[in-house]
């Protein structure tokens, strides 16, 4: 699998530039609950140009591990219309992208959103859940309440 040393080589196979935002259908999720199956499957996403999918050998709807030097996460690899340029991959914004964005804003009071290098691999593994995310950030011995 790829290494971190191929991170902004989208001509090493697996290196990627990350952008992330907002979507309709991650707000649409949201009016489920954050920790609805909507929410999940709206937002653990990674949209991909369907010629990368096809280099990488990844099928709509497949596990991937997404990478960058801020942390990793698994989401789910989603064919996109909106992303035309070979290269680029979106995340939607949520915890799903906080996993691997930095916090640190560089005087700007924001954090850097579009623009960051990432690595993209297939994976067996399950997708993350909120809540392991949220034990992962603020560790097990706060108390993360589900919602039914």
């Amino acid at each position: 699998m790829a290494k971190l040393e191929s991170l902004g080589r989208p001509d090493a196979g697996m290196g990627f530039i990350l952008i992330t935002g907002r979507t309709i259908n991650q707000g649409c999720g949201k009016e489920h609950g954050k920790f609805s199956g909507e929410y999940l499957a709206n937002v653990a996403v990674c949209e991909m140009n369907p010629e990368d999918m096809r280099r990488l050998n990844v099928k709509d709807g497949m596990n991937v591990r997404v990478t960058t030097e801020a942390g990793s996460v698994i989401v789910k690899a989603k064919k996109s219309r909106r992303i035309k340029t070979p290269g680029v991959i979106f995340i939607p914004y949520g915890p799903w992208a906080n996993a691997v964005l930095k916090s640190e804003s560089e005087g700007t009071g924001m954090p850097l959103l579009k623009g960051l290098k990432a690595n993209v691999e297939p994976t067996w593994e399950e997708v993350s859940s909120l809540e392991d995310l949220l034990i992962k950030t603020y560790g097990s011995s706060k108390k993360v309440r589900l919602e039914e």
